[in-house]
């Protein structure tokens, strides 16, 4: 046998059984595509910071286990305590986290309501952890029958929702809450900067099973700089600390980071929520007007659903417009655009303009 074919053997032959079938999150990277107008991930248009500010001296050292300054910035800028903060790489180090600290493979299962964010049911089989999907209600709010939850330890809430860009209320989240006071429920407000009013922040100290997730992917236009946080009770933190890798934060991040975080660094992000909402606005009116169903998003994304959505992507295209479209069979006639600059969404209003609905 060649060596080449040898060692690929070798890898299938040693990888675990009970993740051979494990689908590989299709992220918009990932899957790729040509053109260039890419508004298929739901990053910020905008590139903020200044490189010539990073200060590289003592790169050859590893960073703080826990970075002091930017866990304090973060919390000043969400009204927790740094004790009620852990800095990760991202919302999904700390979904993979919860489920390593807290979920027994081949006993535990995890919850979480759907259509909703892939990495929740990928997360939970890798770690050979059961996954239950519970629909949500047709107009995408909770569903009265939780009760796959009840047996669940996590149960995960995407709010606002990625890929639909709806919101639960918080006196839904807040009965969750009472229902499950056994497990954790798990906030993903990976958007919350384009819907803060639906913030879950304010339940935290009344309800010891809240855990929430933050990025600085999205608003704060980080996507590249992989930085989030989990935010929960001072156990909770202690808990997943344990086991978290030693410095998830590389000093370059950090400091871009903290300079996000400063008053100016928000000013500049919620000057740019603003911006990036008004296209929403106005795309989402083309869209209507076209004969698309367009749920009423929370998000810098749209989430539009077409009679006839091979010919619409066929037309974005032919224009080289990266949007996203999915594979589940309830998503099929469903494509996601995300909101990019004024001159990328122009684009694709122009490409509507022309249908009627």
């Amino acid at each position: 046998m060649p060596e080449s074919n040898s060692k690929k053997q070798l890898a299938e032959d040693l990888f675990r059984d009970d993740i051979k079938d494990i689908s590989t999150y299709q992220s918009a990277r990932r899957i790729g595509g040509e053109g260039n107008i890419w508004i298929n991930a739901n990053e910020s248009p905008f590139s903020n910071f200044a490189t010539n500010t990073i200060d590289l001296n003592g790169i050859n050292r590893y960073p703080e286990p826990q970075p002091q300054q930017l866990i304090e910035a973060y919390a000043a800028y969400a009204n927790v305590e740094a004790d009620q903060l852990l800095c990760c790489r991202g919302a999904d180090e700390a979904i993979e986290l919860l489920i390593r600290s807290f979920c027994q493979p081949s006993i535990d299962s995890i919850s979480y309501f759907g259509p909703s964010y892939g990495m929740y049911n990928i997360s939970a089989q890798a770690n050979a952890v059961q996954a239950n999907e519970i629909a949500f209600n047709n107009d995408f709010t909770l569903p009265e029958n939780i009760s796959l939850a009840k047996t669940s330890k996590l149960i995960f809430v995407c709010n606002p929702n990625n890929p639909t860009g709806t919101v639960i209320e918080i006196d839904e989240i807040e009965s969750l809450l009472n229902k499950l006071p056994n497990s954790l429920v798990v906030i993903d407000e990976a958007y919350i900067e384009f819907a803060s009013a639906y913030s879950s922040i304010r339940l935290l100290d009344r309800y010891p099973n809240l855990v929430i997730l933050r990025t600085l992917s999205k608003a704060f236009a980080l996507a590249g700089a992989r930085c989030g946080f989990l935010i929960a009770s001072e156990n909770i933190v202690q808990q997943v600390n344990r086991i978290i890798a030693p410095y998830p934060i590389p000093t370059p991040i950090e400091q871009i980071a903290i300079q996000s975080l400063s008053k100016s660094g928000i000013e500049i992000m919620q000057s740019q929520v603003a911006q990036l909402l008004a296209l929403k606005t106005e795309l989402t009116n083309v869209l209507i007007v076209s004969g698309a169903k367009v749920l009423n998003s929370y998000t810098n994304f749209i989430f539009a659903e077409f009679s006839d959505p091979d010919d619409i992507w066929t037309r974005l295209a032919n224009k080289g417009i990266n949007a996203r479209r999915y594979q589940s069979k309830n998503l099929l006639n469903a494509i996601r655009f995300s909101i990019g600059n004024s001159q990328e969404i122009e684009s694709v209003i122009k490409i509507f303009e022309g249908i009627k609905g």
